[in-house]
């Protein structure tokens, strides 16, 4: 049976990866996101991160300026980009965990021993009409813990699903990311996934009937490099249609 359509928030923190490289204007992550709306991504979400080491300041002011697509806006829950996150608006404000020295976002937000620092974040996020999405492990305290935060919507991690051995250990996690979904659901939350979703793995998560977005990013950005960017964007879109019957 399929579901809804299933959306797909296409991470373009990559292309601003290579641009920063180098130091210079090109490759334009804001480019790569109108790209990514011509290939028929749903949305643009982009992580400005505490260090900057990829998108910038001035990324989000030209993505808020030039794009058509909701931007769902990844951020620590610090002041400084909860500030950010007020001045620009962007259609959503998914909350992240960050450490300095980490190459990529590793595990989900602890929101039960950080819920007194969260509570007032997704409140005043909230206040400002932009939807507050907190990026967790999926588990079933974590999401109780998320719904009493008063976000509402979740992103489940899928890294450990994603870098686990086919077979066994990706099946376990598989059932508790299928069971984590049925709880959003039965809590009134709106369940995403991502991180680290690739062409061998999306299938599996986007079959699951209660997901209703899926955020890829580094594996497109990389995919572009052989295919481009459109190309790795239609493929991916293919993939999870064919998983939900579309």
């Amino acid at each position: 049976m399929s579901h809804n359509k299933l959306r797909l928030g296409v991470n373009i923190d990559h292309v601003a990866t290579i641009r920063n490289a180098r130091g210079c204007g090109y490759p334009d992550p804001v480019r790569a996101a109108k790209l990514a709306a011509k290939a028929g991504a749903d949305g643009i979400t982009a992580h400005l991160r505490e260090d900057r080491r990829h998108i910038t300041d001035k990324d989000i002011q030209r993505l808020c300026d030039e794009i058509d697509l909701p931007l769902n806006l990844e951020i620590a829950a610090t002041d400084e980009m909860l500030s950010i996150a007020l001045k620009h608006r962007p259609h959503a404000a998914c909350i992240v965990p960050e450490k300095r020295e980490e190459q990529t976002t590793e595990g989900g937000l602890d929101v039960i021993g950080g819920f007194a620092h969260l509570k007032p974040l997704v409140a005043k996020l909230s206040a400002s009409n932009i939807r507050v999405s907190l990026f967790i492990e999926p588990n079933l305290q974590v999401l109780d813990a998320a719904k009493a935060l008063g976000a509402p919507v979740v992103e489940l991690h899928t890294g450990a699903y994603c870098n686990a051995a086919v077979g066994g250990e990706q099946d376990v996690i598989l059932k508790d990311i299928q069971l984590a979904t049925k709880h959003a659901k039965s809590l009134g939350l709106e369940c995403h996934a991502g991180h680290g979703l690739t062409f061998d793995t999306v299938k599996p998560i986007a079959a699951i009937a209660n997901i209703q977005e899926l955020n890829i990013g580094h594996f497109l950005v990389g995919e572009a490099i052989f295919v481009g960017f459109e190309s790795s964007i239609h493929e991916m879109r293919r993939l999870m249609d064919e998983a939900v019957g579309a």
